[in-house]
């Protein structure tokens, strides 16, 4: 673009005469990229919207917050007043879902997780989560520490030792002989089979979608900016926006309660073992809570770079160390042996655990019920609070790094967790220690037990459920309090610290009242239960998040890029034959502040948004040196009309046919 002697450029000598056809078809593209109403940027520019540069404002939403705290204090109240009741009532529900959605269960677990793999692995993958030019906001330490010890630390402690010696002397049904190496090697790859990319495939979808939306379009960080794509802005901030936003918020705080209370069992029966008492009362249990409870909170109002991401890095390395003396001292190398026999064999039984089904028989389905089924429920019922925590801290990571490390690192770290632990349980099993699998809460304990320095190791571990559960809890109090705000990012810490002490209430009252047991029971029902509509959501949540994706800048520059080059080709063939090429030219670039168009990726479907956020908007600029821009930067579609034509009066009429 330009004038002839602002560029060199080669031409045949029998066509000296004619346009450059190619040549022209380029300019159209720059200039159909860059020729829009005034005032205005082309979707394929906008550099990137973050939800801090639209100006929101954040306040308590009174409907969301009031309807939420109102439903946890009804279900406190039944607890209390009919706790047998509540149990035999969730009991009840949560069978008819496991029988008659079990194969919906079953079939979104699959679905979710092809479908991120597809979005992290396609060319959706290079897309980022956040402006252009914005680097991550933690370390790769850090941000793998945070995850994994929201998503599912405190449960990976719980059934570490637990869940593989439960399937090595009760294999699933239709597979291998109870209490053999076969059996163990089954028994591990059932686990991972639970606890694997497919767990994550959940938290990543609902964390990719949130923080694709809040640090890319400039959404509010809420479950129901997700649907914008699908029902528009209005409705999602309407009525239906804040049904999606206190269901949630119900889901959350039952799951973090669950937690709580696995985790106050836990630490309860190592002070057991710690004090050589006999089993702790509820005071103990209630106390346990109350302590745990007042350390998230504390950790929740610190903020996540400071409070979460401390924790978090103390766990991993705690987490670390237990789990190399575990291997040192235990049977290291059967469990070498097992790691790679386990992700090889889950590899080629994969197919053979997706397939399996209610149909196979009643032994089958007692299974899937009470494995596999509850498992995808219970991790759908988390993916609200794991997910918007993830997005939280996923800020300025490509959808590639972030699929690749959310889905398969925890899903490494789990198959080596249980690998130590569970082969060091079904080894001392197969010696005749005689663990007992239930409780499960039991199980780690009496496997540290019979490794040498038991005390150290038990007061270690109570030390590590508890910062696994601190870490967890308060994160998933944040959340909690981003949905009661409208979605503010960091919200008010009196709003944190309200629903982290309703967390501990109902955790503390499900754990001791009706029948022994039957109260925490019911709180883990109920999440499962709540976990079936959430997995349609999830479902029409993957439709939004795809109709995102491909309206984002990148993808739309890439498509401009294929049809410029197409068209250009085709211009040369049909007007110099074989004789031509696209031919680069010389360009001063002190001009502009990019050498490559490449290094300008932009952001925003939505240019309206982008516009309305920035005063001063930075796009592409023109490949044209003379072509006018306005103060604001956006390219003057008339100027640059008119100054393309007076450099080659034959460019209006020399290509009917622009790429548009």
């Amino acid at each position: 673009m330009g004038t002839p002697d602002d560029h060199k450029t080669t031409r045949s000598d029998h066509h000296q005469t004619q346009p450059i056809r190619a040549g022209e078809t380029a300019r159209r593209i720059v200039r159909d990229i860059s020729t829009v109403p005034p005032r205005s940027v082309h979707p394929a520019l906008v550099p990137g919207v973050a939800v801090e540069d639209t100006g929101r404002t954040y306040r308590t939403d009174p409907l969301v917050f009031g309807i939420a705290a109102a439903f946890a204090l009804g279900f406190i109240a039944w607890g209390i007043l009919a706790g047998d009741n509540l149990a035999g009532t969730t009991q009840t529900v949560l069978d008819w879902v496991l029988e008659y959605f079990g194969v919906f269960f079953t079939t979104i677990a699959t679905v979710v997780l092809v479908f991120m793999l597809f979005v992290g692995y396609s060319r959706y993958g290079r897309i980022p989560l956040g402006r252009d030019d914005e680097e991550p906001e933690f370390s790769m330490f850090s941000w793998i520490s945070m995850l994994f010890a929201a998503g599912m630390g405190i449960g990976l402690v719980f059934w570490g030792a637990a869940e593989p010696l439960t399937f090595f002397e009760t294999p699933p049904p239709g597979t291998v002989e109870a209490n053999t190496l076969e059996a163990m090697h089954t028994a591990q790859t059932q686990v991972l089979y639970h606890w694997g990319p497919q767990a994550w495939a959940f938290y990543a979808l609902v964390g990719g979608a949130i923080a694709y939306g809040a640090y890319r379009r400039g959404r509010t960080p809420l479950i129901s900016s997700i649907f914008a794509p699908l029902l528009g802005e209005g409705r999602t901030t309407g009525p239906l926006g804040r049904t999606i936003d206190i269901f949630s918020i119900i889901v959350t705080l039952f799951g973090t309660a669950a937690s709580l209370g696995l985790g106050a069992l836990q630490i309860g029966h190592g002070i057991e073992i710690i004090a050589g008492i006999g089993p702790v009362g509820n005071d103990i249990l209630i106390l346990v809570i109350a302590v745990l409870t007042a350390c998230f909170i504390a950790s929740a109002v610190s903020g996540v770079s400071k409070g979460i991401r401390a924790l978090s890095n103390i766990n991993a390395v705690a987490a670390l160390a237990l789990a190399l003396f575990v291997f040192f001292v235990g049977p290291s190398m059967l469990i070498l042996n097992v790691i790679p026999s386990v992700a090889v064999q889950f590899i080629g039984d994969l197919p053979e655990l997706v397939a399996r089904s209610a149909s196979q028989g009643e032994a089958a389905e007692t299974f899937l019920s009470g494995w596999t089924i509850f498992y995808w429920a219970w991790w759908i019922s988390w993916s609200p609070f794991v997910g918007m925590f993830i997005a939280k801290i996923s800020r300025g990571r490509t959808l590639r790094q972030f699929v690749t490390v959310v889905m398969l690192v925890p899903a490494v770290i789990s198959l080596i967790w249980f690998a130590i632990f569970g082969t060091t349980a079904i080894q001392q099993q197969m010696d005749g220690a005689g663990l007992q699998t239930s409780p499960p809460e039991e199980v780690l304990f009496g496997v540290l037990g019979n490794l040498p320095g038991t005390l150290i190791t038990s007061v270690g571990l109570i030390l590590l459920i508890a910062i696994f559960f601190i870490t967890g809890a308060d994160s998933s109090s944040l959340v909690m309090g981003t949905l009661s705000q409208q979605g503010r990012p960091d919200p008010s810490r009196w709003v944190a610290a309200t629903w982290g002490t309703l967390v501990g209430v109902i955790a503390a009252v499900v754990l001791v009242s009706g029948e022994e047991g039957s109260g925490l029971q019911s709180l883990q029902n109920v999440t499962i239960v709540a976990a079936l509509p959430f997995a349609v959501i999830m479902a029409l949540m993957m439709v939004a998040f795809m109709k995102d994706l491909r309206s984002d800048p990148l993808i739309l520059r890439d498509k401009y890029a294929v049809q410029a080059v197409r068209h250009s080709v085709r211009a040369g063939l049909e007007e110099y034959g074989d004789d031509f090429a696209l031919v680069p030219v010389e360009y001063d670039h002190s001009s502009d502040d990019l050498a490559w168009v490449d290094e300008a990726e932009v952001d925003g479907t939505l240019a309206e948004v982008y516009e309305a956020a920035t005063e001063a908007i930075d796009i592409i600029p023109s490949a044209n040196p003379d072509a006018p821009e306005l103060e604001s930067g956006v390219v003057d579609a008339p100027a640059l009309e008119r100054a393309e034509t007076d450099a080659d009066p034959e460019a209006s009429a020399a290509d009917p046919d622009p790429v548009r």
